[in-house]
């Protein structure tokens, strides 16, 4: 069989329920890593940000693919499995790429303040994901929560804006967590 044919849900309905409630989960607890699977997309994708682009775009959700991630393998994959549209970092609803890749962030969608919710989501690929690092505070965190991130400065940022901003998903490996834009991050 065609690589790009294979690599998504085998039992779609199943598997995408399970991992919208571990986005769910993730975005309601900052900070808090969760384990999904159930997808093996190409390289170079995690399971984790294979499986959330399967749940969370289609043909009505532009996304953007930066650095290594914009490569055929990957665009044939998403076409196949999600339809959904590649486009320029300031049009898209998601945006995947490295850290580094995806910056500047400041060219990604933030909403306007009467449609706050008009903004991007960061799929960000890491290479560590782990509950130490910066001190994050805020709604859904009982007092604080530790988080490996890339840097700290742009989401200090970026909660600045609030309720305007981007939020943010963590991958790495069958692993995730999110931080949206309502979360206070200070450095460790």
């Amino acid at each position: 069989m065609n690589t790009i044919m294979t690599g998504g849900f085998a039992e779609p309905a199943i598997q995408s329920a399970r991992t919208f409630r571990a986005l769910l989960e993730a975005m309601a607890r900052p900070g808090r890593i969760g384990t999904v699977g159930g997808a093996e997309p190409p390289a170079p994708l995690s399971v984790a940000a294979g499986v959330v682009l399967l749940v969370l775009t289609d043909p009505t959700t532009p996304l953007h693919l930066a650095g290594d991630a914009d490569c055929a393998a990957v665009r044939s994959w998403i076409a196949f499995h999600t339809g959904a549209p590649l486009v320029a970092a300031e049009e898209a609803q998601f945006a995947l790429g490295t850290w580094n890749a995806l910056q500047p962030v400041t060219r990604f969608l933030i909403g306007e303040p009467a449609w706050p919710d008009r903004s991007a989501t960061l799929i960000v690929e890491t290479d560590r994901l782990e509950p130490r690092g910066a001190r994050l505070t805020g709604p859904g965190i009982g007092t604080e929560a530790r988080l490996t991130l890339p840097e700290t400065a742009a989401f200090r940022l970026n909660r600045a804006q609030f309720p305007l901003g981007f939020d943010t998903i963590l991958t790495c490996g069958d692993r995730l967590a999110a931080l949206p834009r309502s979360t206070r991050v200070e450095d460790n």
